[in-house]
């Protein structure tokens, strides 16, 4: 299998205080692989590292075979990297639509129309401001504008966070029909639970140290073992 991301024995600090201790985890291609931990694991600091938003003092990030530790990450999103971030970080005065706008659309098959298609919610609310937007339309929007992208790899980092349960299942639909359409996807999510139904392989970190790496359902089967690595949040 092509490896999409690698990440190889990072350590990643915020100042003085040292978050990823050697921290390796693989995404291959067609791939969707679940990052859990508790929360203050280094689950975010993970994938800030990789998009090159806090870039690790040691070790190596890997897209497509190239290095890119280091790298800005507007480079990095050229590359085909879809990033959508925790608490979405969409642009509250601007419309749904301008939102989409502002994304810099790429060739392939997503384009504003596809995500309305994907997403029908958005095109009713298309006028509306992002601000005034419920927290499951956000996450739609979020993920809607990654997409225009384009993306080889999406990165997504607690997309069920504050969603209603019906909310959750509809995004994580969504997150499933990446993997179907061929986008490997890196799944970063509190729900310990529905991130195993979705995904093909697992990494759990702890206290910045990965202490599990394997087959999803392996872990999803093993109950005690998961609400000691990552706590467990049931299906709702």
């Amino acid at each position: 299998m092509n490896m999409v991301l690698e990440v190889e024995n990072i350590h990643t600090y915020y100042g003085k205080s040292h978050i990823l201790n050697g921290v390796s985890l693989k995404v291959g291609e067609g791939e969707l692989v679940a990052l859990l931990g508790r929360n203050g694991a280094g689950k975010t600091t993970t994938m800030r590292s990789v998009m090159g938003l806090t870039p690790p003092r040691e070790g190596h990030v890997r897209l497509f075979g190239q290095d890119v530790t280091g790298t800005s990450a507007s480079r990095i999103a050229s590359m085909g990297v879809g990033y959508v971030p925790e608490g979405r970080k969409i642009f509250g005065h601007l419309t749904v639509h301008e939102n989409l706008l502002v994304a810099r659309e790429t060739k392939g098959p997503w384009t504003i129309d596809t995500v309305y298609k994907l997403f029908p919610r958005l095109h009713e609310r298309r006028t509306s401001k992002g601000g005034r937007l419920s927290g499951g339309e956000q996450e739609m929007l979020a993920i809607g504008r990654a997409l225009l992208l384009n993306p080889k790899l999406l990165i997504l980092d607690e997309p069920s966070q504050g969603l209603a349960p019906i909310i959750v299942q509809e995004v994580m639909r969504t997150v499933a029909r990446m993997k179907s359409e061929g986008i490997s996807v890196l799944l970063v999510e509190q729900n310990a639970f529905l991130a195993l139904q979705l995904a093909d392989r697992a990494y759990v970190l702890s206290e910045g140290e990965v202490a599990y790496d394997g087959p999803a359902a392996e872990l999803s089967a093993d109950t005690a073992r998961m609400e000691h690595l990552a706590g467990v949040a049931h299906a709702a």
